[in-house]
């Protein structure tokens, strides 16, 4: 049963499972082994704990045609509301016919027509604006709809980046200059990539940032900024070889490609490539 097992952790019924897409079977298949294997539990709620952190970090706000449609809608009811209605009453002539007479209900005649010719014209414009507003939120549907699209492509990569066995986790603990510091790197030396999820930065100075480097080859190699406002899993080159890595407080302007060790406010080493 243990060959079993590993088989099991080895194929992607797991990832399946989480992401929904598992049929009837399958779903029987990973419940069985979560429930009996301690093992395949902890897969599972390692694979669980990936997903949360892909969600957090693509998180996106809902589109914001969706608020406006809301509005519209809202002031159309109004406009409803407020459309005066016209109602025509009969009027009773009198039998005395005079040339007098028929030019007055020939001007009311025409008031009226001209009134309702108004009207039909505002309609008629009305009409092709709401046409014209629907065509336009058809447009932004699709387009929203192929971001997700992307969007959602992206996040299936990076689990499955997360999800492979060759990748290795680092934590990046602050020090006593920077303690609710905390960075995790995901580095795969098979393939060759480095990722990064800035979890929490204490806030700097204007005129400071904090920069990521790499040790390599008994030099620091700079890999980038990091930014506390973008809580994102983004990537970082990949510097094979590298002993280890670290965290410094560097000034915005002018800061050189050298670390500085007074500087430094979180290091990790690295297993070897």
């Amino acid at each position: 049963m243990e060959t079993t097992l590993q088989s099991f952790l080895k194929s992607d019924l797991l990832d399946k499972y989480i992401l929904g897409t598992a049929d009837a079977s399958e779903i029987l298949e990973v419940e069985h082994f979560i429930s009996k294997y301690p093992e395949a539990h902890d897969e599972y709620i390692r694979l669980q704990d990936n997903l949360e952190i892909l969600a957090k970090s693509n998180a996106v706000e809902a589109p914001q045609f969706i608020l406006d449609s809301i509005h519209k809608t809202i002031e159309k009811e109004e406009i409803k509301k407020e459309t005066p209605v016209i109602s025509l009453t009969h009027t009773h002539v009198r039998r005395k016919k005079t040339w007098y007479r028929y030019s007055i209900a020939a001007s009311i005649v025409a008031f009226i027509f001209a009134s309702a010719a108004f009207l039909l014209y505002q309609q008629n414009i009305l009409l092709k604006q709401e046409n014209q507003v629907v065509v336009d939120e058809i447009f932004d549907l699709r387009n929203d709809i192929h971001d997700n699209n992307e969007k959602l492509d992206n996040l299936m990569r990076q689990f499955m980046k997360l999800n492979n066995p060759e990748t290795e986790k680092y934590v990046l603990r602050g020090n006593d200059r920077a303690k609710d510091l905390k960075t995790v790197a995901y580095i795969n030396a098979v393939d060759k990539t480095s990722m990064i999820d800035v979890v929490s930065l204490p806030q700097l100075p204007e005129d400071q940032t904090y920069q990521i480097w790499a040790e390599l080859q008994g030099k620091m190699v700079n890999l980038g900024i990091l930014d506390a406002s973008d809580r994102k899993l983004k990537p970082i080159p990949y510097m094979e070889d590298a002993l280890g890595l670290s965290i410094t407080i560097e000034p915005k302007e002018g800061h050189g490609n050298t670390a500085s060790a007074e500087n430094e406010v979180a290091e990790i080493s690295l297993k070897n490539n």
